[in-house]
């Protein structure tokens, strides 16, 4: 009897730890990045911060056409995919001739085939651009569409350091676009 209680007791404590697993995620066909400006920000020993943090998901291309096709043009688009991009801004900047206030805003994009209109949005922590909010937009600027001849796999974020800041690059398929961000 004392035998069938211990069997029991362990086959219990068993089963508890074997609930208690946690379930993990597969891993994502659009993995997450990071991109600052500085582009070694992250990395220097200095104690010195960014200027801009962007925290963006990264779809693969697989032979389709993207800008037209995948995502339509004149319509909102996350950059990316997943989560909406987020950008935070630890100094204040100005993009498109306006000033904006440090913070974590979310990045959009309408394409077209000439030119995009990128949107510094306030709403944050949404999944797409199923709830994007035109009110919530901080500015908007029309940047021009620079054709690339070999493809992008990849949706790739980085920055190009400017006199005044720095621009924004954004590139996948075979367009690439950029955003001047003058930083104060």
């Amino acid at each position: 009897m004392k035998r069938l209680g211990l069997i029991a007791v362990a086959a219990m404590f068993a089963f508890v730890a074997d609930a208690q697993e946690p379930k993990f995620a597969s891993i994502d066909a659009s993995p997450a990045d990071i991109v600052y400006f500085p582009l070694n920000a992250a990395k220097v020993k200095d104690g010195s911060s960014p200027f801009v943090k962007v925290v963006y998901s990264r779809p693969s291309r697989k032979g389709r056409d993207i800008f037209g096709i995948l995502e339509q043009y004149n319509k909102v688009w996350r950059v990316g995919a997943n989560e909406s991009t987020e950008i935070k801004f630890f100094k204040r900047v100005k993009i498109g001739g306006k000033t904006v206030k440090p913070g974590t805003y979310s990045l959009f994009a309408i394409p077209n085939r000439d030119k995009w209109t990128l949107i510094i949005n306030r709403q944050t922590d949404r999944w797409g651009a199923f709830s994007y909010q035109i009110a919530k937009d901080v500015v908007r600027v029309d940047v021009p569409v620079k054709n690339l001849k070999e493809p992008i796999e990849n949706f790739s974020m980085t920055f190009t350091s400017q006199p005044q800041g720095a621009n924004m690059v954004l590139a996948w398929d075979r367009v690439l676009v950029e955003l001047p961000i003058e930083i104060k």
